[in-house]
């Protein structure tokens, strides 16, 4: 003789399964969005290693560019300039 659940735990495991199937299923989506964005930062990469490669031929290995303004500046006048100031500092 089979025993039988009752309605309502099987309810209740089917409900519990479909959840963790649902579980699974965002999870896989989730995998697949950070696998797309993965791949978007590896694009991003190559053109910045691209990009970088131009503005050394153009303004040199040792330039150093300001972010906010975009002035190139050579490593030999930052330091002309921090000698300066230091020049400044020491009048005061």
């Amino acid at each position: 003789m089979s025993k039988k659940l009752t309605d309502t735990e099987l309810e209740s495991i089917q409900k519990s399964q479909n959840d963790f199937t649902k579980a699974k299923l965002r999870i896989a989506d989730v995998e697949m969005q950070k696998a797309g964005i993965l791949q978007e930062l590896d694009k991003i990469k190559s053109e910045f290693a691209v990009f970088e490669q131009e503005l050394i031929k153009k303004y040199g290995k040792d330039s150093s560019i300001n972010m906010q303004t975009g002035e190139v500046r050579t490593v030999e006048e930052i330091k002309a300039e921090a000698e300066k100031e230091k020049e400044s500092e020491k009048k005061e």
